[in-house]
């Protein structure tokens, strides 16, 4: 089978740092894999790379079969891959209203029947048509984030990446919005990517991860080895039990 998104050996630089340094992963069509580690471990620089909006210095990206390099200029790699960003708040233009949002990226791939697939889009993430005409500012949070998510499926997108897309939201708010993504991926068979530093999150949506660190993947295992404490990396065993907060002996 061919992977939805194979990466191999994938290196970045910026002004002499090495950000990533050699990574290297598959993920299989319809699966949702996740990507973990620290601050600076460069989880969202891969993503970034991924999704074009970062170069990338050496190694390869193949998307459903198809090789493409650092830099992005074919219209068809920004319908098979798309991105939901971690700030809900900085990643919409300010004035322009829902409906211009939502119209952009079916302007630019060139859909036909915009008025029906935006009506569709909203009604998917759980927004009805009384928000389409809204600007982002008379928004929530997690209204938002249902109109980034909305924005990214409306091209009907295979990978969806993910950057840690609850982190900036409301704890009641972010089962709502985790369990959206995870509706989306099972009716759509959608691939993602999810990047969060909250194992607990990774748990909940992937079946696999990688553990990233200094630019590095240190390990892959499943979520089941993960439960099962079946792993192999120290770094590992240090960030499950950091994620699992202090226990104070009696």
């Amino acid at each position: 089978m061919t992977a939805a998104l194979s990466i191999k050996d994938m290196t970045v630089t910026f002004d002499g740092y090495r950000a990533l340094a050699g990574v290297s992963i598959d993920v299989a069509p319809g699966e949702a894999f996740g990507i973990v580690g620290e601050s600076g471990s460069g989880k969202s620089t891969l993503l970034r790379a991924i999704a074009g909006l970062n170069h990338f210095d050496g190694g390869s990206l193949d998307v459903d079969g198809r090789r493409y390099t650092g830099q992005r200029r074919d219209p068809e790699f920004y319908r098979t891959v798309q991105m939901v960003f971690q700030d809900p708040y900085g990643s919409l233009h300010p004035r322009q209203t829902v409906d211009r949002l939502l119209l952009e990226p079916l302007a630019i791939h060139d859909f036909a029947d915009t008025e029906a697939r935006i009506a569709r889009a909203l009604d998917e993430v759980g927004l009805g048509s009384g928000f389409r005409f809204r600007f982002s500012h008379q928004l929530s949070g997690g209204q938002r984030q249902r109109v980034a998510i909305a924005r990214a499926l409306i091209v009907e997108p295979k990978v969806l990446l993910l950057d840690e897309p609850t982190s900036a939201l409301d704890a009641s708010i972010q089962a709502e919005i985790l369990n959206l993504l995870e509706q989306t991926r099972r009716d759509r068979n959608l691939t993602f990517v999810m990047v969060s530093h909250d194992l607990a999150v990774i748990s909940h949506m992937c079946e696999r991860l990688a553990v990233m660190r200094d630019g590095g993947v240190v390990e892959e295992l499943s979520v089941e080895d993960l439960r099962q404490r079946a792993i192999g990396a120290d770094y590992t065993r240090q960030l499950l039990t950091a994620s699992e907060g202090f226990r104070r002996e009696a």
